[in-house]
Formats: C-alpha cells, sequence, structure tokens
C-alpha cells in the first residue's frame, strides 16, 4: 500500500514538472528595445516579435533575440589622401536596426552583423572619401568630409536594414612630417597676419595724425579769418565814427601850446614849420 502511494505520488511529481516544462517552454518574454526572431525547427520565420510575453511551440519554436536600441560602433582606419598623404581616422557609428529588418538579418547575416556588414563598410565609406580630398582639407573642410562619409556608409548599408543614426570624425592623425608642415605654415600664415596687422595700424595711426593736422589747420585758419574779419568790422566802425570836429578835437588834445609857424586857409587845418631862429629873428617885422 504504501509503495502504491509513494509511486502515486511520483508519478504525479513528474507530470507536474513536465507540464511546468513544457509550459514554461510555450512562454518567451522579449525584453524592451528588442524583437523576437522566430526560429521554427531551424527555419527562420518572416515576422519578428515585438516586445512582451508571447507564446511559443514548446521544442519546436525558439527565439532568438535581436537588438533594436541605438548602439555604437568605433572603428580606426588607415587612408590615403588624395595628395598620398597616410591618413589614420577614428570614427564613431551610431546606428540601430529595425524590427521589421531583424528577421532579414538574422536570416542572411546573423548576430554578429556588426563584424560582417558594418565595420567593413564603414572602412570603404572612410577610404573612398578621404582619396577625394587632401590631406590639408580634411582638416578645414572636416564637417562636410564627415557627412559625405555618413551619405556613403548609409547607402552602403541601408540595404541590409541598418540604419545609421550620426557619424563622427573622432579623430585624423598624419604623419609626423605633415605635421611639421602644417605647423610651419600655420606660423608663417600668423607671422604674416600679424604684419599685415602692424601695418594697417600704421596706416590708421597716419591717416589719424593727418586728420588732426588737417583739422588743426583749418581751425587756425578759420580763427585768423574771424580775428581778420572783426579787425575789418572795428576799422570800419572807428573810420566811420571819424568825422572833422572828430580830428580837429584829436588835434587840439595833442597841441602842445605853440602857435604853427604856417596857418592854412583852412582854419581846421595846423601845420607845424620849424623854423631856424637866426632867420626868422631877421624876417620879423619890428612893431609898430
Amino acid at each position: 500500500m504504501k509503495k502504491g502511494k509513494v509511486r502515486t505520488l511520483v508519478i504525479v511529481l513528474a507530470i507536474v514538472m513536465i507540464a511546468a516544462i513544457v509550459g514554461f517552454s510555450a512562454v518567451t518574454i522579449v525584453p524592451a528595445g528588442n524583437s523576437g526572431v522566430i526560429v521554427t525547427l531551424g527555419k527562420v520565420e518572416d515576422r519578428a516579435l515585438d516586445s512582451g510575453l508571447h507564446f511559443k511551440v514548446p521544442f519546436v519554436q525558439s527565439v532568438v533575440m535581436m537588438n533594436n536600441k541605438i548602439q555604437k560602433c568605433e572603428v580606426e582606419s588607415n587612408s590615403v589622401s588624395k595628395d598620398l598623404q597616410t591618413v589614420s581616422s577614428s570614427v564613431a557609428v551610431n546606428f540601430h536596426i529595425t524590427s521589421d529588418s531583424a528577421s532579414e538579418i538574422y536570416r542572411t547575416i546573423g548576430v554578429q552583423y556588426q563584424d560582417t556588414v558594418l565595420q567593413p563598410a564603414i572602412q570603404e565609406a572612410v577610404k573612398s572619401v578621404s582619396a577625394q580630398y587632401t590631406a590639408e582639407e580634411l582638416i578645414t573642410k572636416r564637417t562636410a568630409v564627415g557627412d559625405e562619409i555618413a551619405s556613403a556608409l548609409t547607402e552602403k548599408v541601408s540595404e541590409y536594414g541598418i540604419i545609421i543614426d550620426k557619424f563622427n570624425i573622432v579623430n585624423f592623425e598624419f604623419s609626423e612630417e605633415f605635421n611639421i608642415a602644417i605647423e610651419q605654415k600655420q606660423v608663417a600664415e600668423q607671422n604674416y597676419l600679424k604684419a599685415q596687422t602692424e601695418k594697417e595700424q600704421q596706416i590708421m595711426e597716419a591717416e589719424a595724425d593727418a586728420k588732426k593736422q588737417l583739422i588743426a589747420a583749418e581751425a587756425e585758419a578759420e580763427a585768423k579769418l574771424k580775428k581778420a574779419e572783426a579787425e575789418a568790422e572795428a576799422n570800419e566802425k572807428i573810420n566811420a565814427s571819424l568825422n572833422g570836429n572828430i580830428l580837429t578835437y584829436q588835434q587840439i588834445q595833442k597841441w602842445n601850446g605853440e602857435y604853427p609857424n604856417v596857418v592854412s586857409s583852412d582854419s581846421s587845418v595846423l601845420i607845424d614849420v620849424p623854423v631856424d631862429e637866426n632867420t626868422s629873428a631877421s624876417t620879423q617885422t619890428p612893431a609898430e
């Protein structure tokens, strides 16, 4: 009796365990930001499961998780510029795959699509675009170069369902000889700009001095003109105010008390003529 009960209990427990295993095998949970690629007996289904709880056929179907989140891929690349300078590039790419393309990517490429497709495409895009620019242009036109590489990369990987979100050129490195040449050129340009600035400063100072002198000369000329006009106006007023009475008065004020030797018919004018004393005495008429 006891052996029968134990056997029954073992069978029940086994059934429960099998049911639990089957139940767990029939349920799958797809995490957020992922797509669940359904594989039925080795065949990849065209559809993919969205995030959440899903049921599948136990032991027949399996679900492979494909990351749909934005991911980062960093690549080091060596290329040659248009002027045959060796360029070492470091680039970073943000990308993601869509849930619609998850099944196709898994079927045709697999989960290692970064190594299989993305990184070689980045290498090829960087090399092809770098060859179109000189080494100096890669520096001065860095933004344009980055945009062109991103466009070329998008064209290469979009057919696989890989979406390029952002492309960044982290660094460009050149040979030591090229770096020295660039440094020397920058120094020469800075010296030239400094000389130009000093020359322009000297010209501005000379123009300022000339302008000051011109302003001073104009002010002096204007002052002289005003002084001359004032003197002329004063003289005109004086001449206008002078008449016979004033002239007579001025002569009287200047008279020293002696009568002139000659008196003109015009009594308003006195002429003082010096006479020799001897001559004067001999010519004098005795008083009557």
